[in-house]
């Protein structure tokens, strides 16, 4: 059996990290638009309850499946037995530390970038100065940014995890995977090419 590192959908969702400083970014802007009507504490903690508590609940209580890419996600039934142990991680104490960790992460980053807005306060002059249009845009883009670290750190979490440690997780069923997990978009029997190895091993195994 292939070592389950070698996974695709693995580091697909690790790559997401690329895009996190992009999210970022477009966070800091909209915090620059607009001059601020509210406290300081009620303005981040409307950003902060808009954009962090949907990505750290679905991470808490139903975490994102990984076997999807966009609008399609690979039908549980077809999911192998290593994929589904895969998923079993994502149900352990260690996923839901580093789920706390990475929401703590982005909470200190978003007081930052609050703090830092008046320097982007130039290039946010170009978009139209209501607060409220800002803080809205800022509110989201710091989902997107909670989802692009959320996913991937579960990742690596599970990356992190040695091959051993996941022979002795029970794979998880096939049927209680769309009530367990963020299953989103169409399902499909397949997404990426079949390795080699798994070819190989499915010949012989009709043989």
């Amino acid at each position: 059996m292939r070592s389950f590192r070698s996974e695709p959908f693995l580091w697909i969702h690790v790559a997401g990290l690329a895009v996190l400083p992009l999210w970022l970014q477009i966070v800091w802007l909209g915090l620059a638009v607009g001059d601020p009507r509210l406290p300081i504490w009620l303005e981040l903690f409307l950003v902060a309850a808009f954009g962090s508590v949907p990505v750290f609940w679905m991470q808490w209580s139903r975490p994102f499946n990984i076997f999807s890419l966009l609008l399609v996600a690979m039908k549980p039934e077809q999911l192998t037995q290593q994929q589904r142990q895969i998923l079993s991680v994502f149900k352990t104490r260690k996923h839901r530390f580093l789920t706390v960790v990475a929401a703590v992460v982005l909470l200190w980053g978003l007081w930052q970038l609050y703090r830092v807005a008046p320097a982007v306060a130039m290039v946010a002059s170009f978009f139209p100065q209501w607060r409220i249009a800002g803080l809205l845009l800022g509110g989201l883009a710091f989902g997107a940014s909670n989802l692009f670290l959320q996913v991937p750190v579960s990742v690596l979490g599970v990356l992190s995890t040695s091959e051993k440690q996941l022979e002795t997780l029970e794979p998880w069923a096939a049927e209680k995977i769309p009530q367990d997990f963020v299953v989103p978009g169409f399902r499909v029997g397949r997404i990426l090419p079949t390795p080699a190895t798994e070819a190989t091993e499915s010949s012989s195994q009709a043989e």
